[in-house]
């Protein structure tokens, strides 16, 4: 098999998209050795996916280090999706008047069905703030964006995912007190998350429905905890809630939830 053929291989590309995958937002920069570790393929092997990624301009390799970062050439491959995801162009002028009004940072995170995806932010105008970085992903129980998207998915799926130990958490609760908790946030229009998952941060997040009245993405604040106390994360959730339901509306939705 030559190595064309060999790159056309389904196992081959689905080795080459674990090898991206090796690079985050924690870490940007990856060698082969510890890549190699990752994936749990030989060094030579990695490197050559390394080579042919950096011939597709899909990674560049600094001269001096040697190790790898990915290229800019990943956005000819993501930027018909981005285009496409029209939320943020619906949502950015309503999260820069959020965050005007609550002095505190907003997100707009897309969820993949088992984690969340920060794919747009406005920082707090602050000294002291929380911000994350585009692309974040978000996949522990008590994010307020995961509580958000799994209190619009059905129970039965959602017991699933528990059982499966696909989200983590600090201190798991029982499925069935989890299940009131996204009920709860369900009712209320929006999630929060008082310090579960980091004890200086607030995150208060609410439902962005699409046409189809599907939560098409979380509107999300995130706050330091040391000024966010309850009474506030009482007013910021239905602020948080109304915009989004703006949002949603700009969305083309006309107000029926899909059960």
């Amino acid at each position: 098999m030559t190595d064309s053929e060999s790159a056309k291989n389904p196992s081959t590309i689905g080795t080459m998209i674990e090898v991206l995958r090796c690079f985050t937002v924690n870490e940007p920069v990856r060698g082969v050795t510890d890549i190699a570790a990752q994936v749990g393929l030989h060094k030579s092997s990695v490197s050559r996916i390394l080579q042919t990624l950096q011939q597709e301009r899909l990674v560049v390799q600094d001269e001096q280090s040697r190790k790898y970062e990915l290229s800019w050439g990943l956005l000819g491959i993501a930027g018909p999706l981005l285009s496409q995801l029209s939320v943020r162009r619906v949502a950015y002028p309503l999260m820069e008047d959020l965050r005007d009004s609550t002095q505190e940072t907003v997100s707009l995170v897309v969820f993949d069905g088992l984690e969340g995806i920060s794919v747009e932010q406005v920082a707090s105008p602050r000294h002291i703030k929380h911000t994350s970085p585009m692309g974040t992903r978000y996949s522990t129980g008590h994010s307020a964006s995961i509580q958000v998207f799994l209190a619009h998915v059905e129970e039965e799926r959602v017991r699933e995912l528990l059982a499966e130990g696909r989200f983590e958490f600090t201190t798991a609760p029982s499925a069935e007190d989890y299940l009131a908790a996204l009920r709860q946030a369900r009712a209320d229009g929006f999630a929060a998350n008082a310090g579960l998952t980091h004890p200086d941060e607030v995150g208060i997040a609410a439902p962005v429905f699409d046409h189809r009245g599907i939560v098409t993405a979380a509107l999300m604040i995130a706050a330091p905890r040391y000024r966010t106390d309850d009474a506030l994360i009482a007013q910021l959730g239905p602020a948080c809630a109304d915009v989004a339901s703006v949002i949603s509306e700009r969305m083309g939705f006309a107000g029926h939830v899909e059960d």
